[in-house]
């Protein structure tokens, strides 16, 4: 058995209890979440339950046209009023670069690909936090009554330390 298999079994037996048939998807406290995808974050992380938040992930927490076009749905079709960006302590993209990790990826498949252009790597996470909040903030279909902020997530000690523009 496979662990997609496994899963397939665990949500069939969820699925005689799913208590989320009511639940609609606006998120209730009108918060959309750019994190991580690495796997100590989540939404009991944030203090966060089910419905409460849209959580988009991606490698690094990076504001891409995907993640935007997220972003910007749950705004103008889902009322979110407020954005967080939050990237943590020891992510796997702060231990590369771009060069290293298409050359790896190249030699393990014996060949090039023209996507994805970039990954996105980055070696200063405050930094990187505040260059995906200056993305969001100069973006022009992102409102200026849209609340943005940007955190780093410490996965050593659980906390959320905010990000202060330069």
């Amino acid at each position: 058995m496979t662990i997609i298999d496994e899963v397939l079994a665990a949500n069939e037996i969820y699925s005689r209890t799913h208590e989320f048939r009511e639940v609609g998807p606006r998120p209730e406290r009108k918060l959309a979440v750019l994190t991580c995808m690495d796997t100590r974050l989540s939404i009991r992380t944030l203090g966060l339950k089910t419905a409460d938040a849209h959580i988009i992930r991606n490698a690094g927490g990076i504001v891409t046209d995907d993640s935007l076009r997220s972003l910007l749905v749950s705004h103008y079709l889902l009322g979110t009023e407020e954005f967080m960006v939050i990237n943590h302590t020891d992510c796997g993209l702060m231990h590369t670069s771009e060069e290293d990790l298409r050359t790896r990826i190249q030699a393990e498949t014996g060949t090039a690909a023209v996507a994805p252009a970039h990954f996105y790597a980055f070696q200063d996470v405050d930094k990187n936090v505040r260059h995906q909040l200056q993305k969001l903030r100069t973006h022009a279909w992102v409102p200026r009554t849209v609340a943005i902020r940007g955190f780093v997530y410490d996965v050593a000690t659980g906390l959320l330390r905010e990000i202060k523009e330069a």
